[in-house]
């Protein structure tokens, strides 16, 4: 299965205390590289949600913010300590009458850097609380899942049409390989001739000895077995539940190097053209295959 390395999600829920959202987005990586941030009032999931994530994601820099905006209402926003209150009233008052001093004894006075008012604790059921931030989490992961899918789709279509392009230049480069002991032959007659003007005439069996041997020395035949194994592996490796992308690079690397070969063996123009055509494909291939988990 082709999954993406990069995704995006946001998932939110709300409750009569609090709105809780969570972002996940992620990059290419050679390995899992997961960064969660929680509020304080949600590190005990944090456990928890590094194992979920990891269970379902192998590579990639993985970034998840969890946000919480909590609601209250506004008669819950601030409570008064009426008992602090009052307690200051009676003090000025004595320290009022002990020093014989006129004046109201105004709110504002008694509000003055004493707390009588402020904000109200939060009385969340953290039950609830936690239990949809974990609900949220789950469905922003899900979503992300989703959206590295379908890239994953678009990219291992990619794959196979390239592969089948890749085959076709392979199919082309076989036919031309076998006539080359022909060409060989008469190549090698051509350069003696004109290495001795003519005036020397070539020997028959040794003409053939050489031929065949340079004809062995340019046999791709192996090769071109090679790399049909590896294209076939590609597409099995594509089917499979695993995460493929470190396989694929490895092909990859392995047909590059038959391609190669190939390049250096042929005598055939067309042949070297047909070469230059897969590898292109190829170089597609491997920066796509950065992509993939």
């Amino acid at each position: 299965m082709t999954m993406s390395m990069t995704g995006f999600a946001i998932a939110e829920a709300f409750n009569q205390d609090a709105a809780i959202s969570v972002e996940i987005r992620s990059y290419n990586s050679r390995n899992l590289d997961l960064s969660l941030r929680l509020p304080k009032e949600l590190t005990e999931i944090e456990t928890w949600a590094k194992k979920t994530i990891s269970e379902k994601v192998v590579r990639g820099r993985v970034d998840v913010v969890v946000r919480v905006d909590e609601t209250p209402s506004e008669t819950d926003m601030f409570e008064i300590d009426e008992a602090k209150a009052k307690a200051l009233y009676h003090v000025y008052s004595r320290l009022k009458e002990s020093l014989g001093i006129g004046g109201e004894i105004t709110l504002e006075l008694i509000l003055k850097n004493n707390d009588v008012i402020r904000p109200a604790e939060s009385k969340k059921d953290m039950e609830v609380f936690v239990r949809d931030a974990k609900s949220c989490v789950t469905r922003a992961l899900d979503d992300f899942i989703a959206m590295r899918k379908t890239e994953g789709d678009h990219i291992e279509r990619d794959f196979l049409n390239r592969l089948d392009d890749i085959e076709k230049s392979l199919e082309e480069i076989g036919r031309e390989s076998v006539g080359m002991t022909v060409f060989y032959k008469q190549r090698l007659i051509k350069r003696i001739s004109e290495l001795t003007a003519g005036v020397t005439v070539p020997d028959p069996e040794r003409i053939d000895q050489e031929t065949a041997f340079i004809a062995d020395r340019s046999d791709i035949s192996e090769e071109i077995t090679r790399i049909e194994s590896h294209i076939k592996q590609f597409r099995e490796i594509l089917k499979s539940e695993e995460s493929p992308g470190r396989k694929l690079n490895f092909l990859i690397q392995e047909l590059n190097r038959e391609f190669n070969t190939i390049g250096s063996k042929t005598g055939s123009v067309q042949a070297s053209r047909m070469v230059l055509d897969a590898k292109s494909e190829l170089e597609k291939i491997r920066e796509q295959v950065q992509n993939v988990e």
